[in-house]
């Protein structure tokens, strides 16, 4: 997926592509212009996408042999299978540790220790700590996603600011995160070491968040304030979520901290009479059905970037990028553009940046942008656009947490994290302030290959 070498160039391929965010995002904003609730979740996401692969094979030249050879192929991605089983185990967790009381105990504890009108600044900063730690904004934001709906809802603050700000801050973790598949894909790609991609990523980071942070303490107050009462929770409960952020930063794979996390609310449940060997598996199992659109959806749209891109579709969006390149600037704003805009079409960061690494690479070669920078530059754009397209599995999984209370719509306006970041990097090309937390000396482009630890 990631060859570009040799690539015709097809603007007529990015057709389907277009046809499935048209009849995704048509019939939600349809709807919602009809008074449905929660119209984007009406219209199944999965079949848009099928709409999209239909269409794919019957204007891409070829036989069906091998139309459906290339669409597998791209179904059976590796990035694609690793995320599809990410949700699986994130569901899995979410299931378990409510039904044993863990989403409830952790609820309690926030609420008894931290103040209403600061519990939305809150849920920003643990969502980017779990994010960080698991490496998985999918797995954040099944973790700490039903927490934000309880509290929300017994604090009394707007629901859909509340999402937006755990959205937000599981996008900061997964973007900062060295065992993030993003991170791992940016830093092959660019050919450097993850460690140097963070400290140019930290310093364009962090102004966004903490103004985030600021801004959330002073607007994210109730907006009907509550009377606190003492709170009953259960330590022993919340343990599932200390093992997964205390796992994860001691660099356990983000596999086994689900796992783990799974097996440990089971456990939990069942020494305290609230799951049955029977009831834990199939909660677990409930789990991982309710993550089956989500599954289902990221898999059609692997498939169809896969045909996409052979048809030559992603080649007419990288030509017409660099047409616009006319130096080491406007060569930062066309890896942003690329990147931005094949996320917008596969709607998965980790596609997006396997898609484009091999083309920056070479923009950063002929253009002498530091590597590490582009590699930063590659994940941030990406994680920005992941964390703010309706159809992205990010959104579409908090808004299935909701329960169906709010919708797309709802939230996008409201990412303010995301918006800041986008500003902050945009920022940092013009005053390079970020480049001061790369190591010294500059790098050496002269050099065919440079070691990478």
């Amino acid at each position: 997926m990631g060859e570009n070498k040799n690539q015709k160039s097809n603007g007529w391929a990015l057709l389907p592509f277009f046809i499935f965010v048209t009849v995704f995002l048509g019939a939600g904003v349809i709807l919602e212009v009809q008074g449905v609730d929660m119209a984007f979740y009406e219209f199944p996401a999965p079949i848009a996408a099928l709409c999209g692969v239909v269409s794919a094979f019957i204007v891409f030249k070829g036989t069906v042999r091998e139309k459906i050879e290339d669409f597998i192929k791209g179904c059976g991605n590796e990035d694609i299978i690793i995320m599809c089983i990410i949700y699986l185990l994130a569901g899995g967790f979410a299931a378990v540790t409510e039904a044993m009381g863990g989403i409830e105990s952790t609820v309690n504890l926030g609420l008894t220790y931290v103040p209403a009108q600061y519990v939305t600044a809150g849920l920003f900063i643990i969502s980017a700590f779990v994010s960080v730690a698991t490496g998985s904004s999918m797995g954040s934001i099944a973790a700490v996603g039903p927490i934000a709906v309880g509290v929300a809802n017994a604090a009394g603050t707007d629901l859909a600011f509340t999402l937006a700000a755990v959205l937000g801050g599981c996008m900061c973790g997964d973007n900062l995160s060295i065992i993030s598949d993003t991170t791992i894909a940016a830093t092959r790609t660019q050919g450097v070491a993850m460690k140097d991609k963070f400290r140019v990523n930290l310093l364009i980071v962090l102004p966004a968040a903490l103004l985030t942070i600021v801004l959330l303490i002073f607007f994210g107050n109730p907006e009907t304030v509550v009377e606190m009462e003492t709170y009953e929770y259960n330590l022993t409960k919340v343990i599932p979520y200390i093992f997964v952020l205390v796992a994860a930063i001691a660099g356990m794979n983000v596999f086994v901290v689900l796992t783990g996390g799974i097996f440990i609310s089971g456990v939990i449940g069942i020494f305290y009479s609230q799951l049955s060997v029977l009831t834990f598996a199939q909660q677990t199992y409930q789990g991982f059905s309710g993550m089956f659109e989500i599954f289902l959806l990221s898999m059609f749209t692997g498939g169809l970037a896969a045909m996409v891109t052979k048809a030559g579709g992603v080649q007419f969006l990288l030509d017409k990028v660099q047409k616009l390149i006319k130096g080491t600037k406007s060569a930062e704003l066309g890896i942003a553009a690329l990147v931005s805009l094949t996320d917008a079409a596969v709607a998965n960061n980790t596609v997006a940046i396997i898609i484009n690494g091999p083309i920056v690479k070479e923009i950063s070669n002929k253009y002498k942008i530091d590597p590490r920078r582009s590699a930063a530059m590659l994940d941030i754009f990406a994680c920005v656009m992941q964390g703010a397209i309706p159809y992205g599995a990010q959104m579409l999984l908090i808004g299935t947490l909701s329960g169906g209370q709010v919708s797309p719509l709802n939230i996008i306006p409201l990412l303010w994290y995301q918006m800041f970041l986008a500003v902050a990097a945009i920022i940092s090309i013009y005053i390079p302030y970020a480049n001061g937390l790369i190591n010294k000396p500059p790098w050496n482009w002269d050099k065919k290959e440079k070691e990478v630890e």
